[in-house]
């Protein structure tokens, strides 16, 4: 089976903080946010468990490239991509 690699954007409760990541196990990395387990010192200070976005890529290089263009966006560019799929910013992780 091939790996998934996930493009994802977490927040905090109120919305106020955006972090976007990579992972090849969206479920164990959101879940270590969730439960402060990151190693990640900015997510925890933060409290950022809540995923917001997501995008899935089969190539890891492709995954990687996407990553760094929307850490590069402003944060208006970065909410309008998550409203695009979720308006109302509601947890994706508890969809899963």
């Amino acid at each position: 089976m091939e790996k998934v690699w996930s493009v994802y954007i977490i927040t905090n409760y109120n919305n106020s903080v955006l972090y976007v990541g990579i992972t090849n196990e969206l479920q164990r990395r959101v879940s270590e946010h969730k439960n402060g387990l990151s190693k990640n010192a900015f997510t925890r200070k933060y409290r950022l468990y809540k995923l917001v976005w997501f995008n899935e890529f089969n190539d890891p290089l492709v995954a990687i490239e996407m990553e760094k263009k929307i850490k590069s966006w402003r944060r208006e560019k970065k909410i309008n991509l998550i409203k695009e799929s979720n308006p109302s910013f509601e947890n994706l992780f508890t969809l899963r």
